[in-house]
């Protein structure tokens, strides 16, 4: 199925490695133009000539933290090189390692960390390049959230947390730019087997509160980031998506 998004340019967001980088592949596998942001300027440029070399599309890497307004601000004039943004696609990186519950949550710093990671990166990114995205008429953006804002997982208190505020400011954001042609979506993966999830847990544990029997893969949980960025999915916004096999039992 053509999704549409051919010569559009998407800002893929912690996109070095893990999910954010499949994510990328599978925009470009689309004909977008994308623009990687993450700390790590040696991963970013090694992801960006594989774009180039594998999509045949044009890759920017800008180097930055998504907390800081002076790298944000970089990283939408950089846009411009490529005649965008058109699509923003909001994922962040990983709470502070070691999962804990929120009662064992004691040290300051931890919260901080995980708030300006999980969080704050997050809105300074939101406000400053959805209204760029809203000024041109037509527009996607996606949030990459969790399963745990919907059914909050054991030990999980920094992720469930911060990632519940980003899943209420997409909220909030779906109905301000819904009228300029803008439409904010969000994915809330669990059991995906990236490098992150197989090193902090036991596969097998995780695999147990799986329906499907298996973890996931990034590339479906960047199929449905694609879904929510093309011409298909204009009529929907506002609206969540589980990528977990089936482990929220929530209805909704």
């Amino acid at each position: 199925m053509d999704l549409g998004i051919e010569g559009k340019t998407a800002i893929v967001t912690a996109s070095s490695s893990g999910l954010g980088h499949a994510i990328a592949h599978r925009l470009a596998r689309e004909g977008c133009r994308i623009v990687l942001f993450a700390r790590s300027r040696d991963k970013l440029e090694t992801a960006a000539a594989e774009l180039r070399q594998q999509h045949g599309v044009q890759a920017l890497a800008v180097a930055g933290d998504m907390a800081q307004a002076a790298d944000v601000d970089r990283l939408l004039a950089e846009c411009a090189a490529f005649d965008g943004p058109d699509i923003l696609v909001l994922n962040t990186g990983r709470p502070p390692l070691g999962m804990r519950t929120v009662l064992e949550e004691t040290d300051d710093a931890r919260w901080t960390e995980a708030y300006e990671t999980q969080l704050w990166g997050a809105v300074r990114v939101a406000r400053r390049i959805v209204p760029a995205i809203a000024n041109r008429g037509w527009g996607r953006v996606i949030g990459v959230t969790s399963a745990s804002v919907k059914q909050p997982m054991p030990k999980h208190a920094l992720s469930t947390v911060y990632r519940a505020g980003v899943q209420a400011m997409l909220k909030h954001m779906a109905n301000e730019v819904a009228a300029q042609g803008v439409t904010v979506n969000s994915v809330c993966p669990a059991s995906i087997g990236t490098e992150a999830l197989t090193t902090s847990y036991s596969a097998a544990d995780r695999i147990k509160a799986v329906p499907l029997g298996r973890l996931g893969t990034p590339d479906e949980l960047a199929a449905a980031v694609a879904f929510f960025a093309s011409v298909q999915a204009g009529f929907i916004t506002g609206a969540s998506l589980h990528v977990d096999g089936g482990m929220v039992a929530a209805l909704q």
